[in-house]
């Protein structure tokens, strides 16, 4: 009597990928109009703005493929490099001054020492929510000696301060963008301090811990992940200061600023009014590449840092 074998039944073989393809189908689905949306106002202007910066718009043979010579023609710019200096120098002062300040903040608030702190909250957040153009003109208007507080204050007392002074522009920049972005850091350093849960509080508190020792032991470890973030968004918000030197100078004389005071400003100016759209492409590409280096760099000692304690 012969035997003869029988495959199994591959049904259910079969059903499992199917499923699983099916479902890598509808997550496609779901992602698909924000990938086409990304790509349409993110990957395809990155892309154009490569293409432009191997152009050169000439009085003789118009827009003419020059290859490179536009990286190095930005490489030897003094101008370009004024600006990336300045940007840099401004970055090592405001930065870490205003984080120090959303720190506090976020410290106080969940000291929970305080009165009215959801009022407190919004109010510190409300500078963030301002245009950065109407924040401009009333910091503008308000340090102005032309009008406004100083004005008043050098005609009241006889004296001649001037915020937007060639020596001081820079410094008065710090003020208005500490000013707006200061909330928005404390909100995240107060959102990882909400995280931490309250027993650790309870069990220092019952080993004889006072408020700056829990400050000290708890909460400033909790806060390392966060500040690294705030850090890189910061530094990526610094790179690309454009509206405060270019509002500043139609509002106030003699401010120092000039069409190259930063990257940004003078990429826009040598688009749209010095008509060399090949070599402001270069110049955002570079600024951007230096941007990422420096984030990045950031990033991976921050995360270093916080795997070491």
């Amino acid at each position: 009597m012969e035997l003869t074998a029988t495959a199994p039944p591959r049904s259910g073989r079969q059903a499992a990928p199917t499923a699983k393809r099916r479902k890598s189908q509808i997550g496609l689905a779901f992602i698909a109009p924000f990938g086409a949306l990304f790509a349409l106002v993110f990957i395809v202007p990155i892309l154009y703005a490569a293409y432009l910066s191997f152009f050169q718009d000439k009085l003789v043979g118009g827009n003419t493929f020059v290859g490179l010579a536009n990286y190095g023609k930005l490489f030897q710019d003094p101008q370009f490099w004024d600006g990336v200096g300045r940007v840099f120098r401004f970055t090592l002062v405001q930065v870490p001054i205003m984080l120090i300040f959303a720190m506090a903040l976020a410290l106080a608030l969940d000291s929970m020492r305080l009165h009215g702190t959801k009022f407190l909250r919004v109010t510190i957040f409300l500078p963030y929510a301002v245009p950065a153009i109407v924040a401009t003109l009333m910091w503008g208007f308000l340090l102005g000696i032309k009008y406004g507080l100083f004005g008043s204050l050098n005609e009241a007392l006889g004296t001649d301060i001037d915020p937007f002074s060639p020596g001081t522009t820079l410094i008065s920049i710090g003020v208005m963008v500490t000013w707006a972005f200061t909330g928005f850091n404390m909100l995240i350093f107060y959102a990882a301090l909400k995280a931490v849960p309250r027993e650790l509080y309870e069990a220092a508190a019952i080993d004889g811990a006072n408020e700056f020792q829990i400050v000290r032991a708890i909460k400033l470890p909790a806060l390392r992940g966060s500040l690294v973030v705030t850090i890189i968004f910061s530094i990526i918000g610094t790179f690309q200061m454009f509206n405060e030197p270019q509002i500043l100078p139609s509002m106030v004389a003699n401010s120092g600023v000039t069409t190259f005071y930063t990257p940004n400003l003078y990429a826009y100016n040598l688009a749209f009014t010095g008509s060399q759209q090949g070599y402001a492409a270069a110049l955002a590409l570079v600024m951007a590449a230096i941007t990422i280096v420096v984030a990045y760099a950031v990033q991976i000692r921050g995360l270093r840092n916080a795997s070491d304690q």
